[in-house]
């Protein structure tokens, strides 16, 4: 028994490699569970990350050229019918939709009303369609560090057992599987964190976007 006690305690002392992929390799299945579902979170919240950047990017862009080219046309009807079919910008589209139901409205009196309607209804499909993965974002940001605390917790109750079976309170012996542990809620924190300002600064973007949707929506009515 004596024998088996001294084995393991030397097993325990040998592992002083901390690199991350021994720290890794090392811990047990519970804290392994939690390392991979923490970096398969972190690499789809890069994922959604560089997909918003991108389409933030273009929709900016494309929505400034469509309300300078239609700002320059001689009326929203005749513009209507130049719009190219294939067009994805999300103002473009708002537009479109909103322009084929004020054509179908018989009753003039009715034509504000309705417009205005289709102008909001359609203003809120878009911005669904940009504002998509926000959740995600959000929730990783939140749950991410918890639960790679709770990684931590399961490691380091497992190294305070390692602890009791050898016997020994050494640094040696200690600091492998508080290493483990730790890794856990670094990897936490590491998914956590460009989630969070991600969907903080998404949210201000789409706060800005759906402001320039509404001012443009606001003078459209003016004019018809």
């Amino acid at each position: 028994m004596e024998a088996d006690i001294s084995s393991q305690a030397v097993g325990l002392a040998t592992n002083t490699d901390f690199s991350l992929l021994k720290l890794f390799l090392r811990a047990d299945i519970i804290v392994k569970s939690v390392m991979l579902l923490l970096i398969a979170c972190s690499i789809y919240s890069w994922a959604i990350i560089i997909e918003k950047i991108r389409l933030f990017k273009k929709i900016n862009i494309s929505t400034e050229e469509f309300q300078d080219k239609f700002w320059k046309s001689k009326s929203a009807e005749n513009f209507y019918n130049n719009i190219p079919k294939n067009i994805d910008d999300p103002l473009a589209q708002i537009f479109k939709a909103s322009m084929e139901a004020a054509l179908k409205t018989r009753s003039k009196s009715q034509l504000n009303e309705r417009l205005s309607n289709m102008l909001q209804i359609n203003i809120e499909k878009q911005m669904e369609k940009i504002e998509k993965s926000y959740t995600f974002l959000a929730t990783v940001g939140s749950t991410a560090p918890f639960i790679g605390l709770f990684g931590t917790v399961w490691g380091i109750m497992n190294s305070f057992q390692s602890i009791a079976i050898s016997r020994n309170t050494s640094l040696a012996i200690v600091a492998p599987g508080i290493a483990e542990a730790l890794f856990a809620t670094a990897l936490g924190l590491l998914a956590a964190i460009p989630a969070v300002v991600a969907y903080n600064k998404f949210s201000n973007d789409s706060k800005k976007y759906l402001q320039k949707l509404e001012n443009f929506s606001k003078r459209f009515l003016s004019i018809i």
